[in-house]
């Protein structure tokens, strides 16, 4: 059942087992997981509700204006030598799920093992998490891009990385059936990407799960020190908030992403200094290529290989490509240069990469409904960044390319070898380098000791009783490697040992 927020004339109340702040890949996972053990579950989100055949036809600045946040326009405020950076998040039912590329990756094991060995978190093993990854990968139907499924932009950079003696890897995805539409970070149109609002969330409903859409969440109502519920109010066509609702529930997940988790859990009165700290993005860029031939990066998988052969430099290979609207608006030039270029969208191909970065980041409240998110760069990373640039042109060099576009504002196209190890040797500003980030992770960490994060390592809160986080908040460290799989198996971590220890939990609701 979907009660749709803006439809909603009179203030409405509701009695349950758990309230889920949130819809995404933590929240969904959370949700069907305590549903299925019988449970009664309210899911809440801010953002509105679109079928898949709805949002299947949405063009992608239309999909950006309606399902992302601040229509796509969210970013981190670089500070000292560090980029702007933009984030993109989603704001609907199903969350960032549906704005995701679809790539899973189980967390490398080198992570999991310093989380175990050195942060002394319990049931964070690689053989710990191995039964959830595996339950997860089945719920959504994580499969290997075939080879066939790469257009000929990337099949080009992957020739170039062979040259270079660095080997390529086919991406898993979550999908079934997919028509290689190059589109995914704006909704898929065939209904082929398994996100959440076409797995987890129907699978929750079918268990008697309420969701909530245009539902905002004021604050999480807490006494003697244990969550009582949820309160807020309802958005209107406009967006802007009208009837109020409240929700009892004898425990409280908070799965709002970590942009946003750490806004509701200072508005709703937690103190504690690591709220909103150690943020970490995955910093990306993506560096594009002109070859004499047609390369029609359109016609594929929109994410089909990667690397992680410098990953121990912290650097991860990824390709991406978008649709040719959002593209072109990062070339180089303008009027008759720009129009040039964007006539040659044929035959330029793009590849990405990422940085494991340190956590540099701090999320705040802001004057209105969007957090205040800042930024510093380690100067190990801006170094890895730039690394990562002269790497992918020179992929792009190996396999023919003609010119090699630099993610470097009113920087000219780049015609050689010679010049991007220049651009490596004498940086540019970081104001301008052209920054992305798709995995805000960290801002509410777990922790073995209360001092040193936000929730425990049951993913409670350690100053509030019975109230959880599930979403990428509560990861202690940077990962590396695409968030959405990794957020939920440990979604699906939290929520078995609610399941199991649910008696003990509900006499402290009392």
């Amino acid at each position: 059942m979907i009660l749709r927020g803006r439809e909603e004339k009179k203030p409405f109340s509701a009695k349950v087992d758990v309230a889920i702040v949130g819809s995404g890949a933590g929240g969904a996972v959370v949700a069907e997981t305590l549903a299925k053990c019988g449970l009664s579950v309210i899911v809440i989100e801010e953002g509105g509700h679109y079928t898949q055949p709805e949002y299947g036809t949405f063009r992608p600045s239309y999909t950006f204006r309606r399902m992302a946040r601040e229509a796509g326009l969210s970013a981190a405020l670089g500070l000292g030598d560090t980029p702007l950076i933009s984030l993109l998040a989603g704001k609907a039912v199903g969350g960032s799920s549906i704005l995701t590329g679809g790539v899973c990756f189980r967390i490398p094991e080198q992570f999991l093992m310093e989380w175990t060995r050195d942060l002394h978190i319990p049931r964070v093993s690689p053989e710990a998490l191995a039964p959830m990854f595996e339950e997860v990968e089945q719920a959504i139907s994580v499969e290997t891009v075939p080879i066939d499924m790469r257009s000929r932009a990337t099949e080009l950079f992957v020739e170039g990385a062979a040259k270079m003696g660095i080997k390529m890897k086919p991406l898993r995805r979550n999908t079934t059936g997919c028509k290689g539409a190059g589109r995914c970070n704006f909704g898929c149109p065939h209904g082929a990407k398994m996100s959440v609002d076409l797995s987890y969330l129907p699978a929750a409903q079918r268990h008697g799960t309420v969701i909530l859409s245009d539902a905002l969440v004021d604050r999480v109502d807490t006494s003697g020190g244990v969550a009582r519920g949820v309160r807020g109010r309802f958005l209107d066509e406009a967006g802007e908030p009208g009837v109020p609702f409240e929700v009892r529930a004898k425990i409280v997940v908070v799965a709002c992403g970590s942009m946003h988790t750490p806004v509701l859990l200072k508005n709703s009165g937690l103190g504690g200094h690591n709220i909103g700290r150690h943020l970490t993005l995955h910093p990306a860029v993506r560096v594009g290529a002109l070859f004499d031939e047609a390369v029609n990066g359109w016609d594929g998988a929109m994410q089909s290989a990667f690397s992680d052969h410098y990953l121990d430099d912290g650097i991860t290979l990824n390709g991406v490509y978008a649709p040719v609207n959002v593209l072109a608006a990062a070339f180089p030039g303008v009027g008759r240069a720009h129009k040039a270029l964007v006539h040659q969208m044929p035959n330029l191909g793009f590849f990405g990469a990422m940085v494991h970065d340190e956590g540099g980041g701090t999320v705040r409240r802001g004057l209105g409904r969007e957090p205040v998110i800042t930024y510093r760069m380690a100067a190990r990373d801006k170094t890895r960044l730039l690394r990562s640039i002269t790497i992918l042109g020179k992929m792009a060099f190996a396999a023919g390319a003609k010119e090699v576009f630099a993610p470097v504002f009113g920087m000219p196209t780049l015609k050689s070898v010679a010049e991007l190890e220049a651009l490596e040797a004498s940086p540019p500003k970081a104001h301008k380098i052209e920054c992305l980030a798709f995995h805000p992770l960290g801002s509410a960490k777990m922790s073995a000791r209360e001092d040193d994060g936000v929730v425990s390592p049951t993913g409670e809160t350690w100053s509030v009783k019975n109230l959880f986080v599930g979403d990428g908040s509560v990861l202690p460290t940077s990962i590396g490697v695409n968030s959405q799989l990794p957020i939920m198996a440990m979604a699906l971590r939290t929520a078995k040992g609610i399941a199991d220890d649910w008696k003990r939990y509900a006499a402290v609701a009392r």
